[in-house]
């Protein structure tokens, strides 16, 4: 029975490993004095290092050696093929980028039941400026987040300080991570080192960030498997449509006669339509035509209307799959309520708010357990959330205290969500406003109309 390593020598696999013994080298980690290398170059491995092949038809092959999904359409779907479609690229790409820019601030319990920001905490600056050496924290949460889209989970490497507080978080190459749990349920990671060999590294020091959907409670299901019979019609749908232009006849319409036109006729025809009728010059121009001669335009048949309805099916197909709004994909085929504020409020509440939550909770999952409860991350959603000027006036006026109301924001607090700096006097709730409504004429004894 074959292993994958068989199949990486005898398929000349860049990636060399060991023969599958477990290392016994200190885990990777905390002084571990082990170097980690990255290879960000996407090649596909969504199998463990557990699994063996029967033969050269197992399915399973092809996805261990990066050819991809094998599609119902006949498409082995890789990361490669799948990015290409613009549709599912404007759904990973928006989702990964509202990720990426947002902020995780990490915040702290007071006794007195205040919360404030955990600004002298070391974790603090990974999350919201350096998480290691060569990213931002754009690039790390942005890494990480396509990284569970397609696959389902992302890793990386926790690397712990003084008072084994995080100090860095390293991704992991995809596809060289494997969960595993044991039968007393204790989690470690295996962990394929670029240089060859393995390592099982305990829980503590592996960040796991999955995809909320999952058959075994500890791996995530990627885009790339579920999706795969979409994209392989897309594909297969693009792939229709190049060959029509390539090969297809897209004549624009025809010229009908019931009489016989010699050879002379028609080259002499053929070049005056040239030279006097092509060319943008000469749009909208009238025909003149000689020998009965009628022109017919030409009309989209049946089979091209079918073809272009499957290509719009497909991108709503993906869509679904992704979660992602269809206006916010360029497919700008539905009215949403009163526009660009209704499109945000949906995408932040049934796409990216789930993935807040597992962002937040993974997080706290690798944090010491003296620190949980007290010390716990948060997404600041506000910035998708905003509405235009106008309504941010009236909400914040409210907020004040303005039109009647108890006031229950600070005008420092209001001048801090548009970046200004604070003022005198304004950590205080302002005076509560009563509006006056103005004197009834009726009732005014300097009137002489009221005696």
């Amino acid at each position: 029975m074959a292993t994958p390593d068989d199949y990486r020598r005898a398929a000349g696999y860049r990636r060399s490993t060991s023969s599958g013994v477990v290392s016994t080298a200190a885990p990777i980690g905390h002084n571990s004095g082990v170097a980690v290398h990255a290879d960000w170059a996407y090649e596909p491995n969504p199998l463990s290092e557990g699994y063996t092949f029967e033969d050269m038809s197992d399915p399973r092959l092809a996805v261990f050696l990066g050819g991809g999904r094998e599609s119902a359409a006949g498409v082995h779907i890789g990361e490669h093929v799948a990015l290409r479609n613009s549709t599912f690229f404007r759904a990973v790409n928006l989702i990964s980028s509202a990720i990426g820019m947002l902020p995780i601030h990490l915040m702290r319990n007071k006794p007195n039941g205040d919360t404030e920001e955990a600004t002298d905490h070391p974790l603090y600056a990974v999350l919201k400026r350096k998480p290691n050496d060569y990213q931002t924290a754009l690039e790390f949460k942005s890494f990480m987040q396509a990284a569970a889209l397609l696959d389902g989970n992302a890793y990386a490497l926790v690397v712990r300080g003084f008072r084994n507080k995080i100090v860095a978080l390293i991704p992991l190459k995809r596809g060289s991570v494997t969960p595993l749990l044991s039968d007393d349920f204790k989690l470690t990671f295996r962990y394929s080192r670029p240089s060859g060999g393995t390592v099982i590294l305990p829980a503590s020091d592996i960040f796991h960030f999955r995809a909320m959907t999952s058959c075994d409670g500890v791996r995530g299901i990627g885009l790339l498997d579920v999706a795969t019979q979409a994209l392989g019609i897309a594909v297969q749908s693009e792939r229709a449509a190049s060959r029509l232009f390539k090969n297809g006849m897209m004549a624009g319409g025809s010229l009908q006669t019931e009489q016989t036109l010699g050879e002379e006729a028609i080259e002499h025809l053929r070049q005056t339509l040239e030279e006097r009728y092509s060319g943008a010059n000469n749009a909208e121009k009238m025909l003149i035509l000689e020998e009965g001669l009628k022109y017919v335009p030409s009309t989209a048949n049946p089979k091209d209307s079918q073809h272009l309805e499957t290509r719009k099916f497909q991108a709503e197909e993906l869509a679904r799959f992704t979660g992602t709004p269809l206006p916010l994909l360029m497919l700008d085929t539905t009215n949403w309520g009163t526009g660009v504020e209704v499109l945000g409020q949906f995408f932040v509440t049934y796409c990216l708010g789930a993935w807040f939550v597992a962002w937040e909770q993974a997080i706290e999952r690798c944090m010491d357990a003296s620190e949980q409860g007290v010390i716990y991350p948060k997404f600041n959603a506000g910035a998708l959330l905003r509405g235009s000027l106008k309504d941010q006036a009236e909400f914040f006026a409210k907020a004040l205290g303005m039109g009647g109301g108890a006031p229950w924001m600070t005008t420092d607090e209001v001048r801090q969500n548009f970046d200004q700096n604070k003022i005198e006097g304004g950590d205080k709730l302002p005076a509560r406003s009563v509006s006056k409504a103005p004197p009834d004429p009726a009732n005014d004894p300097k009137d002489p109309k009221n005696g």
